[in-house]
């Protein structure tokens, strides 16, 4: 499973989790960095990525387009980037994985939220 790291995370964190999200990318790496949501969402369906994010907006995105793109919404507030590697996406990459791999289109508020509070139950 590819991930591209929005802008909103740091580019480092996309390189300390290469082992576990081969072929993933940063929106800066792809030269998307100033770009509009709209148009990342285009490239991440161009492309074959699930957005991983601290945005709501692509949450928002996804109640009212379904997928894809998949989204994962980290709701972590403030936070180093060792802190989100360590307490979200390493200790959950096999629940991230497997919540891509197996839910389609979500258009309610409600699941969603069910889906990620469950993803990260154990942080």
């Amino acid at each position: 499973m590819r991930l591209l790291f929005d802008q909103n995370l740091s580019p480092k964190l996309m390189r300390l989790l290469a082992d576990l999200f081969p072929g993933s990318e940063h929106v800066q790496s792809v030269g998307l960095d100033c770009a509009e949501d709209d148009r990342i969402w285009r490239f991440a369906i161009q492309n074959g990525f699930a957005i991983l994010s601290q945005d709501e907006d692509y949450n928002n995105l996804s109640i009212i387009r379904g997928t894809p793109p998949k989204v994962i919404w980290l709701q972590l507030g403030n936070c180093t980037t060792a802190q989100v590697e360590a307490s979200v996406v390493s200790r959950h990459s096999k629940k991230i994985d497997e919540y891509i791999q197996n839910h389609g289109p979500m258009t309610r508020p409600e699941v969603i939220e069910h889906a990620l509070t469950k993803l990260l139950s154990e942080v």
